[in-house]
This record gives structure tokens, C-alpha cells and sequence, in this order.
């Protein structure tokens, strides 16, 4: 299967849930563009942990983004 240079050059970011305190010892772990796992992230912090959306929700889930190997 061949991929494009863009595939292959693209940093994959991922956000892990473990990393953030939680009383619900949640374990999903996001990976994908950075924009990509932002959305989902926050779209999983507002449904399943009863977080408000808005700046301060979104620049702690940036923070939390990790490099793939």
C-alpha cells in the first residue's frame, strides 16, 4: 500500500485520559492530527466528564497532547 509523503511527514498527536485526574479512572486514549484528537478530546471531556466547554478546557487538553512515536 503506498502513502503520501504528507502521511508520512505529519506528526501524529495522541492525549491519553489516564493523565488527568478523574473519578471515573477513565482509560480511552486519543490519537490523530492535533486538531483531530482536540475535537474528540473535547467532545469526550464535555459528554463524559461533565466538563464546560470553552478556553481553559481546551488550552489544558492542548497541554496534555503528546507527540506519537
Amino acid at each position: 500500500m503506498a502513502t503520501s509523503s504528507s502521511a508520512t511527514t505529519s506528526t501524529r498527536k495522541s492525549i491519553d485520559c489516564r493523565e488527568f485526574p478523574s473519578e471515573k479512572n477513565c482509560s480511552l486514549k486519543i490519537s490523530g492530527t492535533e486538531e483531530e484528537v482536540l475535537t474528540v478530546a473535547v467532545q469526550h471531556a464535555v459528554a463524559g466528564h461533565g466538563h464546560a466547554d470553552g478556553p481553559e478546557l481546551r488550552e489544558m487538553l492542548r497541554s496534555g497532547l503528546r507527540e506519537e512515536r
